[in-house]
This record gives C-alpha cells, structure tokens and sequence, in this order.
C-alpha cells in the first residue's frame, strides 16, 4: 500500500512549496503529521472543482493542509467553514490560508465538532461539499449530521477508511479504530441516501453522492 501511494504521489503530485511549507509548519507547531498524502490532497482539489462546489464543510482542520486542497477547487467564489476542536490548530490553519490567498473564504469555529455541527443545523445551514477527517469514533455521527446539512447532490468524502490497510489484509496490525472504519464502511455502501465508492489512495477515500 504504501509503495503504491509513493509511486502514485511520484508520478501524479508536483512539488508544491506552500504545501510544503504547510507541513513544516505543523511539525514545528509540535502537530502530529497526519495531513492528507499530496494525491489525497490533489483529489479533494479535483472533486470539489469538477463537483462545481462552493459552499464546503470540513470536519477536522489540523494545520491546513486539507483547507487549502479544498479552497483550490473552489477559487475565488466558495466559501470554506472548518469545523475544529483545538483554538491553537485552528489559528495556524487560518494563517496557513492566508499564505495560500484564501484567508477570507475560510471561518474556524472551534471547539467540539458535534456541537458546531447542530449549531449548523438549527441555522438552517446547507453545504454541497463535506471533507471528514477528524476523530473516528464519531465518523456515524458526523456522517448523519452532513446528510442533514447536505444539498441534493452533494458529496462526502471521508479519510482514513483503510485504516492503514487493516480493513482487508488480517496480516496488517489493525489500529484501534479498524472495526469503526469497518462498520462505517459498510453503512455508506449500504446507505438509502448515498451512493458510494471507496478509493484506495492514501490510506483510502471513501466519496459518498447524497440523494435526496
């Protein structure tokens, strides 16, 4: 999987100095380094623009490494609302987007990411693009709220749904969230209001069409 990823970053992502430089920053800010792969990132670019989305939702900033991803797609028109627990995560991820040019179509609300999320719902809030990567015990629960604020059409992409792998091979040491990711899988597979695809890049992808 890994050798997989590498030939795929090598052949399919360019380097990119911002990006890079985004990283570093959050090593330096003492954040784990657990951003998206630079082809992750590089989807997410693509889906948002190809999807035509400008009204985002992303569970789970970190740095800002996803932000910016997500704000590529959109350019100069969409409008970024990161969901984010840690204030301090939160702050460098703004800054980071400033640098990227997107400063002023992005907002953080901080704090508990289900509590921000019925916030949204009771404002009437609607998104046509959902970016999930935050903890994964509650990827239900944050699954369930972005169908609520989700407009026909929209999509949700989700991260980490191989969890290193471990959701197929046995020989791989599973993590401790293996069966969560197990779990949801099958439920956006089997979901009434989804349709949905796992794509096996970085530590995989799962983008789901809400129908309504």
């Amino acid at each position: 999987m890994k050798q997989i990823n590498s030939y795929i970053d090598s052949v399919f992502s360019n380097q990119d100095a911002l990006l890079e430089e985004v990283l570093l920053s959050i090593t330096e800010n003492g954040m784990r380094s657990i951003s998206v792969s630079p082809s992750s990132g590089k989807l997410l670019t693509m889906l948002v623009s190809m999807s035509g989305a400008k009204r985002v939702l992303e569970i789970g900033a970190l740095g800002g490494y996803s932000g910016i991803c997500l704000a590529r797609g959109f350019g100069r028109e969409g409008k970024l609302t990161s969901l984010e627990l840690e204030e301090n995560y939160a702050k460098l991820a703004h800054s980071n987007l400033f640098k990227a040019g997107f400063g002023e179509q992005v907002s953080y609300i901080t704090g508990p990411a289900l509590q921000s999320l019925e916030k949204l719902v009771n404002e009437n809030q609607s998104f046509d693009f959902f970016f999930i990567d935050a903890d994964k015990e509650n990827y239900q629960n944050y699954l369930n709220y972005c169908i609520r604020l989700a407009e026909a059409g929209a999509l949700i992409v989700t991260d980490n749904v191989l969890a290193g792998g471990s959701v197929a091979d046995e020989t791989v040491s599973p993590k401790k969230y293996t069966e969560i990711m197990k779990k949801f899988n099958e439920t956006v597979a089997n979901h009434p209001q989804l349709e949905s695809l796992l794509i096996p890049i970085g530590d995989g992808m799962t983008i789901s069409k809400v129908n309504k």
